[in-house]
């Protein structure tokens, strides 16, 4: 008997040595770990997925410890290792969600291909997956822009936290979602598709919050006197989505055959050409009221307005001398 007992003691004390190295003693992962438990994960699952990434010890006692210690459920979600961490350090994480959050902050202006790069740059996914996306999920913006081919222009510009479980539906959906609150908030309802597309333009265009209104105002006297807008940010744009933009715009590109060249298709493009913020969607409802239809650089951060051609012309000419100078 007394054999029995030792052998008993024995084998408790080896289970509880066990236990405390699997599950008190700190393990240091072969570098910065991401695991990634999807919902509906079960506790063998989770348990797995973290042994094979070499920040617990066991899988079983991983289990063990979340059985004695049931009434709450571990969350989703992705979690990064990179310290020494006991396996109850763990488990406490993944019971308090603990999870790693991801930043994408779209600046205004940035253009779908911009957000698609953020959104990879960001190790939420790859930018062909946004693209596609925000190129076939146009319900989102049905009753908004129901002739819509892309989400461009209504991905509103904003510093975003996301997490892996999320898709790119979920990403996209919730830049909708912000752009319909500021929309509501400074009252664009009726023509949106015309106005979001005429503040894209404008934000292009300038950076200046005390330009906009003036740039949106050359824009459209030019509309109401049916000539062409010659704005060259769109000309960019139909050269992005050809595939053809090489970083800087030249002469011979302004011969592309694009509804999106205003230099030969008159009125407006058929939609957005980049993501406007609010100061922009507000220059586009509340243009100043203005003689100009032409405006171009100062080479110093500004621009120049002019009401004639041979004014505009003269503001070009200041330009070079200006850039001229600065060589």
């Amino acid at each position: 008997m007394r054999k029995l007992f030792a052998l008993l003691f024995v084998a408790v004390l080896a289970a509880g040595g066990w236990l405390a190295w699997a599950l008190w003693w700190p393990l240091a992962p072969a570098g910065r770990k991401s695991v990634l438990l999807r919902s509906g994960y079960t506790t063998r699952r989770i348990a797995n997925e973290l042994k094979s990434a070499g920040v617990i010890r066991s899988a079983d006692a991983f289990i063990l410890w979340h059985y004695l210690h049931q009434g709450r459920s571990l969350k989703a979600g992705e979690y990064v290792f990179a310290i020494r961490t006991s396996a109850i350090e763990i488990h406490d994480r993944i019971l308090n969600g603990d999870i790693n959050i991801h930043t994408v902050t779209i600046p205004e202006g940035f253009t779908q291909f911009d957000i698609a790069s953020a959104v990879e740059e960001a190790g939420l996914g790859s930018s062909e997956e946004f693209l596609k996306e925000a190129r076939s999920d146009t319900g989102l913006i049905s009753d908004l822009a129901p002739g819509a081919t892309s989400l461009e222009g209504y991905l509103f510009p904003d510093t975003y936290q996301f997490t892996s479980t999320q898709s790119m539906r979920d990403i996209a959906a919730t830049m909708v979602r912000r752009f319909r609150k500021e929309a509501q908030a400074i009252g664009l309802s009726s023509d949106l598709p015309r106005l979001v597309t005429m503040a894209s333009i404008v934000e292009k265009e300038t950076a200046l919050a005390e330009e906009r209104t003036m740039v949106a105002s050359v824009y459209y006297n030019r509309l109401g006197k049916r000539i062409a807008l010659d704005a060259d940010p769109c000309v960019i744009y139909a050269h992005l989505l050809a595939g053809t933009y090489k970083g800087s715009l030249h002469h011979d590109d302004l011969q592309i055959k694009s509804p999106y060249n205003t230099y030969r298709n008159p009125g407006l493009p058929p939609g957005p050409i980049a993501n406007p913020g609010r100061g922009a969607l507000e220059a586009a409802l509340h243009p100043a009221t203005t003689s100009y239809y032409y405006f171009v650089s100062d080479g110093e951060g500004h621009h120049r307005f002019a009401h004639s051609l041979d004014e505009h012309n003269q503001n070009v000419v200041k330009l070079r001398r200006t850039l001229a100078g600065l060589r």
